[in-house]
């Protein structure tokens, strides 16, 4: 990954920039990266890239799936003696 250093920036801009990343356990590289982010339109995170590859269930779906794993869901006291 490439560098960039950032020179300048208003004190009362790095006060805050330092506020969100002390209060958020968050590095102030990886507050920058998402402000950024956000002022560029990138609204990805490194879990959409999952949820992206996965794809996702409509209601009607994710309660056929429910139904269908009901059965598997069941304890058989009997085999766990």
């Amino acid at each position: 990954m490439h560098q960039i250093t950032i020179r300048g920036i208003d004190p009362e801009i790095e006060r805050e920039i330092r506020r969100i990343a002390r209060e958020s356990r968050k590095s102030i590289n990886q507050v920058i990266k998402e402000i950024i982010h956000r002022e560029f339109g990138k609204k990805t995170s490194p879990a959409s890239s999952l949820k992206r590859l996965s794809g996702g269930w409509s209601q009607n779906e994710a309660e056929a799936f429910q139904l269908s794993i009901q059965s598997c869901e069941q304890i058989d006291e009997d085999m766990w003696k």
